[in-house]
Formats: C-alpha cells, sequence, structure tokens
C-alpha cells in the first residue's frame, strides 16, 4: 500500500507493510467556491455584526491590516485586493495603510517572503512591515486583562484609525482555532504578552486543544486583549485541501470568527470508532513543516487519537532546522519530558517552551518516533522519541512488534485533520467572552 504524505513541497511517497488494519484518514474538506471574488465582495459588503466595511472606514484617515506570516498558507494576495479598493472608496489613502507581519515570536519575513505573503502585485505599491515582539519600545501598554495578562500591542496597529485583521481558520494546538483574535495576540503582541498567554496556566488546561473554543480559556483571553487593542474588522477564509477559499466570514471579530470555528469544525471533524495503535502523521507539508518547532502541531492532533501507551510516527521536511534559539536550547537542556514539565511550572516564562509544553504532555500518553531529515544531527540526538534515517526505516520502527491486524492511522495532512473516538456530535461554539 503506498500513501503519499504530505511533506515539504512536493509531498513524499510510503510504503505500508502488509499484515495490519490501516484506515486513512484524508483532510475533510468543504468545495472551493465558484466565484471567490464575489463571495469577498459580498463578505466585505454585508459582513456579519458590522456595517459595510466601506461605510466603516469612512472618515477615518489610517488603518493597520495585521496578516499571517510565511508558516500559514494565507491567500493574502487573493483577499487584499478587494479590501484595500474599499479602504480607497472610503478616503483611506495608500499611503496610510501599513500592513503588518503578525510574526509573534516567530523570526521576521525576510523581502522575498513578505512578497510571497502580500503577492508580487502589491508588494512595492503599499507598506509592509514586520512585528517585532522583543522590541518593546514598539509596542503600547493596554493595561491588564480580567485575568492579570499585561497587554502590549504594536504601535503601529493601536495607532491607526482602523484595525483590521486578514487570516484564515483552521484547528489550533491550544486556542482551538486560529484566525480573528491569533492576528492581534500573539501576533501583535510584546514578548511580556506572549509569555503570560502561553504559561502552564493555559498551556496545562485540558480545555486549551485543538477543535474547541466553547470552554477554551485562552480564547477567551485573547478575545479580551482583541477588544483592549480595539480590532474592528476581520476578515478570515476557510480553506479546500489545495488552498482555495471554501468559505468566507467577515465583520464582528468575535461573531464572525465564531461561525467560521463552526464551519471549519463541522466541515474538517472526523469521528473515530476507535483509537488507533499507531499513527503515522505528517505537519502538512510546506509551510508548516519548515522546522521542528511547527511540526509539533501534528504530534498533538494526533494524540487525540492513539491509545494510551500508543505510538506516533511523524514525518516534517523540517528544512529550516528546530525553530528558534530558544526553542532549541530547551531542547538540548532537557534530556527527558518530565524534567522539563517540572521545571518550568514555577519558573519565568522562556520564549516557546510552550511547544515543548505541549509535547512533554504528549509524551505522557505516547511514544513518538521521526523522521525528520531536515534537523540538523545534534537536535535528533535529543528528541523525545527515536528518529530514523529514511521514511523506510520509520515506518518499519514504528511498526515492529505490533500484533497482527494492529489498527494504523494514517494521517497524510497531519494537524489539518481534525478527528476524535466516539460518535459524532456538533462541535461546540461560543458567540461572546
Amino acid at each position: 500500500m503506498i500513501v503519499t504524505m504530505a511533506f515539504g513541497k512536493i509531498g513524499l511517497p510510503v510504503a505500508l507493510p502488509d499484515g495490519f488494519t490501516y484506515q486513512v484518514l484524508e483532510a475533510r474538506s468543504a468545495q472551493g467556491l465558484p466565484d471567490e471574488a464575489a463571495a469577498l465582495a459580498e463578505a466585505l459588503d454585508h459582513p456579519v455584526g458590522r456595517p459595510p466595511l466601506v461605510e466603516l472606514a469612512r472618515g477615518k484617515k489610517t488603518a493597520a491590516i495585521s496578516v499571517c506570516d510565511i508558516t500559514r498558507p494565507a491567500p493574502n494576495r487573493r483577499v487584499l485586493p478587494p479590501l484595500l479598493e474599499r479602504l480607497a472608496a472610503a478616503g483611506i489613502a495608500r499611503e496610510n495603510v501599513v500592513i503588518l507581519i503578525a510574526t509573534g515570536l516567530h523570526r521576521e519575513a525576510t523581502e522575498d517572503e513578505m512578497r510571497e505573503i502580500v503577492g508580487p502585485e502589491l508588494y512595492g505599491t503599499i507598506r509592509v512591515e514586520n512585528h517585532r515582539a522583543k522590541n518593546r519600545a514598539e509596542h503600547t501598554p493596554l493595561g491588564n486583562t480580567a485575568a492579570g495578562t499585561p497587554v502590549f500591542i504594536d504601535s503601529r496597529f493601536v495607532d491607526a484609525d482602523l484595525h483590521i485583521t486578514l487570516g484564515f481558520i483552521e484547528p489550533h494546538l491550544m486556542l482551538g482555532f486560529s484566525g480573528g483574535r491569533k492576528l492581534i495576540a500573539p501576533g501583535l503582541a510584546a514578548a511580556e504578552t506572549i509569555k503570560v498567554i502561553h504559561s502552564p496556566k493555559f498551556m496545562r488546561d485540558p480545555r486549551a486543544t485543538e477543535g474547541s473554543i466553547a470552554d477554551n480559556p485562552l480564547h477567551r483571553e485573547l478575545l479580551e486583549i482583541a477588544h483592549m487593542a480595539r480590532h474592528d474588522f476581520m476578515v478570515d477564509v476557510a480553506l479546500t485541501r489545495d488552498r482555495r477559499i471554501a468559505q468566507v466570514f467577515a465583520g464582528d471579530p468575535e461573531m464572525a470568527h465564531a461561525q467560521g470555528a463552526a464551519y471549519v469544525g463541522e466541515t474538517m471533524l472526523e469521528r473515530l470508532e476507535g483509537a488507533a495503535d499507531v499513527v503515522i502523521t505528517s505537519a502538512a507539508g510546506y509551510p508548516l513543516d519548515l522546522t521542528y518547532y511547527q511540526t509539533v502541531k501534528g504530534v498533538t492532533a494526533a494524540s487525540h487519537f492513539v491509545k494510551p501507551g500508543g505510538r506516533i510516527l511523524t514525518l516534517s521536511a523540517c528544512t529550516e532546522g528546530v525553530g528558534a534559539a530558544e526553542f532549541a536550547g530547551m531542547m538540548e537542556r532537557f534530556a527527558e519530558p518530565g524534567a522539563f514539565l517540572e521545571a518550568i511550572l514555577e519558573t519565568p516564562v522562556e520564549v516557546d517552551q510552550w511547544q515543548l509544553e505541549k509535547l512533554a504532555l504528549v509524551c505522557e500518553q505516547a511514544e513518538l518516533h521521526y523522521y525528520v531529515p531536515g534537523l540538523p544531527e545534534r537536535y535528533q540526538a535529543v528528541l523525545w522519541g527515536r528518529s530514523y534515517g529514511t521514511a523506510n526505516e520509520a515506518i518499519a520502527g514504528v511498526l515492529a512488534g505490533l500484533p497482527e491486524g494492529a489498527r494504523v492511522v494514517v494521517v497524510p495532512e497531519g494537524p489539518y485533520v481534525l478527528a476524535r473516538v466516539g460518535p459524532a456530535r456538533e462541535v461546540p461554539v461560543r458567540t461572546s467572552a
């Protein structure tokens, strides 16, 4: 049996040996819109819970638009032009608009990446700038949330008259679903804010997980932060497997996002009759599998449908290596996940510790295996799990010793699959904080 896994830009065919019970779990997806331009126009001119964007922008002089960084396949080049047309029609001149790359604590986008993010036709005609979370002076203090999180947001966003986010909605390992409020925090937040919202207080709450916003405490916290930053308008899309636009959700940042999360959850959710002995998954290919840091998302998504003590094999290109220096340093300092979880519980939050924390929690329930060829050898040696030199060796290794007929779930697109064990049910959403 040959299955092609999402891996880098071209995919990776893997051969699965006979003797096991396989289930290939494809990403469920809606159909692409027959007319994307018409759907975008309809969403901008008849948004949810807001007046048309032209009316909302009228009388304002400046606008800031937060967009995803290079690790997310957001269709900015298709969504930005009609949005900018409406800002111009409302009287906001192009030179008074800034597009901010919502990097959070990721590295800054290169010039080539900024061109890719906004599209070559638009790049050079408008200000496109990186967010820099570690430069505290570039952020405006907005006070504390009710839970005590100090809020510092990029001043270029705060100082604008109109505050817009542009993204897409997919399952997220701790926030339930991406999009909306995430384009403000952590996207445009200072490191001081990002560290708190990624602390064990939120990361170890079982409700902070993929596919749920109904009772997700982190979701509620980010909604409050976005409100403090005067989040005026959002445009999020749902994407098909081939990155076409399936639906557009625009308008009130809370109401429109809740509709989008409900749509994506209902469209993508797959129910399994039983948990797997082994999950063979991916990090969804380019751009999400550029680093090991992002690869963690494939592991956490698989953890919801593997048996306690089962095995997870993740295939990820990792062409840019491990990720940020802070993340790399923690990997090398801690030889085993239990020690890491104990060490960070009562200490100040370090940059990127949250991703390793989510991984460590999975290690408590499953045995991890990896094929991550782009990861330098020094980091291969400190993975919390076994690493292999080839994909074939990895497949053989993760299946070794299993009884005949063992249940193996194969997930070619990794974190783009939202799956749970149990009977079908509605995905809960919430429309107020």
